[in-house]
């Protein structure tokens, strides 16, 4: 043990520069991510504002039992889950095939246009995103409900209609999202090297041959990379995103309710703090048990793409 910090010491000695490089972004996580850790211990505690965090009686896993036998824990769990993985395989497999088009254009600058263009949403606010999803299916004023009249057509009350609901939330987060992630699938695909594609058409290979045989397995390795960090936050709900385009809209929680919106309501409306901190120390564990879940099956398959 002794030896180890002293080899510890010498590796900070000869890169501390390195180190205090790194420093800030350390002293940010430490701060920002375990300090505030020592609030897990509300889950387990019937917290009042007047005896404070320590002062406050301890009550075992009540409030995990008053989470699930309402009916609202299992809920809230799938809603987060089913959106998850729906928005990973829209968002993700529409930036695989934005990748691989952008990347078999020819023209410089119609590839770089189409990259920014594809590129802009990212930067747009979800607030301005709930501004549009308002403006689009409002029951009065909305550009959906304006055509349907138009046509002669009677209007659609779509707040009033929780299935569809996860088909607007997908649409919206692909579309915001998928030119993020497809600036670094374009990347892993710059790294190919371009012999491989040369040869393959030399050998009469099409375009769709050459991405199937050598470009979707070159890139492999950084869509798995990208799945794992994904479903870390499998049960995670993008609360901004749930919380500007559904809104505090009643008729839909049992569709768009997930884990981080329930903990804001619950907050706002009852203080309650016990119960949000349960919900959300639930959340921590299952999402670090499937990520471990995950990076297992992934090691066994291949252990080169493991995280660790």
């Amino acid at each position: 043990m002794k030896e180890r910090f002293i080899n510890f010491g010498r590796e900070m000695k000869k890169n501390r520069v390195l180190f205090l490089m790194v420093l800030p972004a350390v002293l940010l996580v430490l701060v920002l991510s375990y300090l505030p850790m020592s609030g897990l211990i509300l889950a387990f505690k019937n917290y009042r504002f007047d005896k404070g965090v320590f002062g406050s009686d301890w009550n075992g896993l009540e409030n995990f039992r008053y989470l699930f036998s309402s009916g609202t824990g299992w809920l809230i769990t799938k809603n987060t889950i089913l959106y998850n993985l729906l928005n990973l395989i829209t968002s993700q497999g529409l930036a695989i095939v934005l990748a691989i088009i952008i990347s078999e254009m020819q023209g410089k600058i119609y590839k770089k246009v189409t990259q920014s263009i594809i590129f802009l949403p990212y930067f747009i606010s979800w607030v301005i995103v709930g501004a549009f999803v308002y403006n689009i299916f409002n029951y009065e004023t909305g550009l959906m409900n304006g055509w349907l009249t138009a046509l002669g057509m009677e209007k659609v009350n779509v707040y009033s209609m929780p299935w569809v609901w996860p088909i607007i939330i997908c649409c919206f987060n692909a579309w915001k999202w998928c030119g993020y992630n497809s600036i670094i699938y374009i990347a892993a695909i710059t790294g190919i090297d371009g012999e491989c594609y040369e040869a393959a058409q030399i050998d009469g290979a099409n375009i769709f041959q050459r991405i199937w045989y050598i470009t979707l397995p070159c890139i492999k390795p950084t869509v798995i990379t990208m799945l794992l960090l994904q479903v870390g936050r499998i049960l995670r709900g993008d609360f901004e995103m749930f919380y500007q385009i559904v809104g505090n809209n009643g008729q839909l929680y049992n569709a768009t309710d997930v884990i981080d919106t329930y903990v804001f309501r619950s907050l706002m409306q009852n203080s309650n703090l016990g119960m949000t901190a349960a919900a959300t120390f639930y959340q921590s564990i299952l999402c670090f048990i499937i990520i471990m879940l995950v990076n297992k099956v992934v090691k066994k398959i291949d252990e080169d793409y493991a995280l660790f």
